[in-house]
């Protein structure tokens, strides 16, 4: 088994909240020994920054400031662990490290708002690695508005310069992720974007009714156009508010081969993004065989599994 996990948040865990962990042994749910268990390839490592926590400490420039330590952070890491793991920046690199056995780091950005309206941050971001965006994180931000419950809040889309940015993304070959967008700023993005577009940590509505997963039609259109969803095991988005159940994973990923076909469905994680649950039945990568079995027992290909480890995310990270 192969695996690729479009996103986490362990850096933020291990800077923000365990004040400057270690990749090697923490109390994270994610570990080099536990990717190297689980035979990840690939994880896409999360700069998040939460904008309340910046609001008295100079807003959304704060923020920009503490994403480049996280990229610093996550360079020192693996210049510590070099045998075990290389940052990527291309598929090349991919390919790389992982005939050298090497788990690749890729960096991303969750929370777009830490451009605060200046496009040089964008090009300075793809400097420093960064190859995947969110553009909007919870909050209504300089690119456009966030999932909410409110419908004059989640038919509002894009910003003027929400559209610079997407435009630019898609020049520069970074992936636009949809994950956290409102309906309108999903829209929009979907009518503009001319690089890929993935929801690189968002499950199905249909099957739980929450905000931030995905409708049937978005699921069609991402699927369409060639971009993936990465299943999310917080508990809410599968269904439940505390427990995070395989047999809800195992729907929502049934429900987007139904809906998207062999080639949407992948994984993303959002371990360490969120707090524990009261049950929570993989905790950690190396579990996720748990979940291949079951969906195994239900019926998926081998040949279908393999494309939702692994195959989907490496077709999407191939355009980087």
């Amino acid at each position: 088994m192969r695996m690729i996990d479009m996103h986490c948040d362990t850096l933020w865990k291990l800077i923000d909240l365990d004040g400057q962990g270690d990749l090697m042994k923490n109390d994270c749910h994610i570990s080099i020994p536990s990717m190297k268990k689980a035979g990840t390839v690939v994880q896409l490592f999360a700069c998040f920054t939460k904008a309340a926590d910046y609001k008295k400490k100079g807003g959304y420039d704060a923020a920009f400031v503490h994403v480049q330590d996280m990229v610093r952070y996550l360079r020192q890491q693996q210049e510590r662990y070099s045998e075990d793991l290389a940052l990527a920046y291309s598929w090349n690199d991919v390919d790389r490290n992982d005939f050298a056995g090497r788990i690749s780091a890729i960096m991303t950005v969750e929370e777009g708002g830490i451009l605060n309206g200046h496009m040089e941050r964008l090009e300075e971001l793809y400097q420093h690695g960064i190859r995947l965006m969110t553009p909007v994180w919870n909050y209504e931000n300089c690119i456009g508005y966030p999932n909410s419950r409110k419908k004059s809040v989640m038919w509002k889309g894009l910003k003027p310069f929400g559209k610079e940015v997407i435009e630019r993304m898609g020049e520069l070959g970074m992936i636009i992720d949809v994950s956290h967008a409102s309906d309108g700023t999903f829209r929009d993005i979907m009518a503009i974007a001319k690089g890929t577009v993935i929801a690189s940590h968002s499950n199905c509505r249909e099957i739980a009714k929450h905000p931030r997963n995905l409708t049937d039609e978005m699921i069609w259109q991402l699927a369409d156009a060639g971009g993936i969803a990465g299943l999310n095991l917080y508990g809410p988005f599968l269904g439940r508010e505390k427990e995070s159940r395989i047999d809800d994973m195992t729907a929502h990923i049934l429900h987007m081969l139904n809906k998207g076909g062999s080639d949407f469905p992948a994984i993303g994680t959002d371990f360490d993004g969120f707090g524990e649950m009261e049950v929570m039945e993989i905790g950690h990568p190396d579990e996720m065989e748990k979940l291949w079995e079951i969906l195994k027992q239900k019926g998926v290909k081998e040949s279908q599994l393999d494309k939702i480890w692994y195959r989907n995310a490496m077709r999407v990270l191939k355009s980087i």
